[in-house]
């Protein structure tokens, strides 16, 4: 073939393919981005929203605009994205709860499958079990003992968030103590709650408990990671304290329309990836005990599945129903 006229064909070609395919960088965004947290200010979804926004808003090129939608343990803030434009102007940062919420509820009012597509798993952390300095018990054990002799309560960031499920599993199922859960809007409100007394326990991700139990107005009982947490290296783990194999962690990340376009979603996952891979966004959430995770969408929406599985055993063992 004439090499003017291949040339012409091939430009053809190029002509008539989507803009997506000719830059791998879509024209996404076109105005600012809204980060919609499905959590209260201070618990683990704000405080990995506002480390990275910034920067993330700086590798788009548009503003990332951090908003709280707290409420019904992330399913008001999940509904709302569900429901919103699929134009990937709008995108929901929430944590393992949205996973739970099919165990937990036959219509949470959105079908995690159906109605969303998994854009970035940002970054994960154990929880931790707190009490109030007036709880008599130094350790897990003690607090097992205490249960057992009378009742006792725990706040968490809500009805059918991971660290709920997994102390009802704890305290029902391995356990057989009855302890009172009492939700709240998040992790920062519970612990506010324990902090100034209202509850006597609390199971939140690691981070926002941190300055409070430094700061002597929380004690902290036992972690929920595999090994102990260099945040708090003399806090023994659950499994340490006569229950082998337990494990939980509250992870974060970011959900969008499922009609989103595959080039939006790849692009945002590009650049949270880029974000995580910063030194100062890694030293800041080391500091914080968030290990930042990253990967493909494809390789998180495969991991919010086999966690939904996971919740729903909880769920079921421990006997737990929507509030």
């Amino acid at each position: 073939m004439h090499r003017s006229r291949r040339k012409l064909l091939v430009s053809a070609t190029l002509a008539s393919l989507p803009a997506f395919a000719q830059d791998a960088r879509p024209a996404w965004p076109q105005k600012p981005v809204r980060l919609v947290v499905a959590f209260a200010p201070g618990g683990p979804a704000d405080i990995v929203a506002r480390l990275i926004s910034q920067r993330l808003g700086e590798a788009l090129g548009q503003p990332v605009l951090v908003e709280n939608r707290a409420g019904a343990g992330g399913n008001v803030a999940a509904q709302q994205v569900a429901r919103g434009a699929a134009d990937g102007h709008v995108v929901l940062l929430t944590t393992s709860a949205i996973a739970v919420a099919p165990g937990m509820s036959a219509n949470p009012g959105f079908d995690i499958e159906k109605d969303f597509s998994a854009a970035a798993l940002v970054a994960a952390q154990p929880s931790v079990i707190v009490a109030h300095p007036s709880v008599q018990a130094n350790n897990l054990q003690e607090l097992l003992a205490l249960a057992r002799g009378g009742r006792l309560n725990f706040g968490t960031a809500g009805n059918g968030t991971s660290p709920h499920l997994a102390a009802e599993y704890l305290f029902k199922v391995l356990a057989g103590v009855s302890v009172t859960h009492i939700p709240f809007n998040g992790g920062g409100p519970a612990l506010q709650a324990a902090a100034g007394g209202n509850v006597e326990l609390v199971n939140v991700a690691l981070s926002p408990a941190i300055p409070l139990i430094k700061a002597g107005k929380l004690k902290a009982i036992a972690v929920t990671s595999p090994r102990r947490a260099p945040a708090l290296p003399d806090v023994p783990t659950i499994a340490e304290s006569g229950f082998p194999g337990f494990e939980d962690r509250t992870w974060v990340g970011m959900f969008v329309p499922s009609t989103t376009p595959a080039a939006v979603v790849a692009r945002l996952n590009a650049d949270v990836e880029r974000v995580l891979q910063l030194p100062e966004i890694r030293e800041r959430m080391a500091a914080i005990a968030f290990e930042p995770i990253g990967g493909t969408p494809q390789a998180f929406a495969q991991f919010v599945r086999s966690e939904a599985v996971k919740f729903a055993k909880f769920v079921r063992e421990a006997g737990i129903k929507a509030e």
